[in-house]
């Protein structure tokens, strides 16, 4: 497959895949961004992308700077129909301020094919072996 991505401003960054195999494509600040404690900002990336009918983007915390900083995006769920400048939702968990850098990684991009589904009201469901059990039902 190949992802049609448009600069939308010069220094942008071109998405890329930062090792052979990775999962998720590199996504950059386009500009400098400082996230108090609790703040929440829009990084833009600089870039639109152009995927596939049948696709969706997701966008993804970068492990290291959700670990070790306490940085988690929001949102990520893009349609194949957008055509926009990509935006990365994000919050800073921390007790500190975070800076993103122009051109500093913020977040990964997923590619991922999905399927439409025909939904169906139905007033039972079948039963299952997990059943009704919710959050913490499999034990620590």
């Amino acid at each position: 497959m190949r992802l049609k991505v448009k600069k939308l401003f010069p220094e942008a960054r071109v998405p890329h895949y930062a090792r052979k195999g990775d999962a998720g494509l590199e996504l950059y600040a386009r500009e400098k961004v400082t996230l108090l404690p609790g703040e929440r900002a829009s990084i833009p990336t600089g870039i639109a992308i152009e995927i596939p009918e049948g696709y969706v983007s997701l966008i993804w915390d970068k492990s290291g700077i959700s670990h070790n900083y306490g940085i988690k995006t929001l949102g990520g769920v893009i349609d194949f129909g957008y055509r926009g400048e990509y935006k990365v939702g994000v919050v800073n968990l921390s007790k500190e301020a975070y800076t993103f850098e122009k051109h500093h990684k913020v977040a990964q991009l997923l590619i991922q094919k999905i399927e439409c589904v025909e939904v169906e009201e139905t007033k039972e469901l079948s039963e299952s072996e997990r059943g009704l059990q919710g959050f913490g039902s499999s034990g620590k």
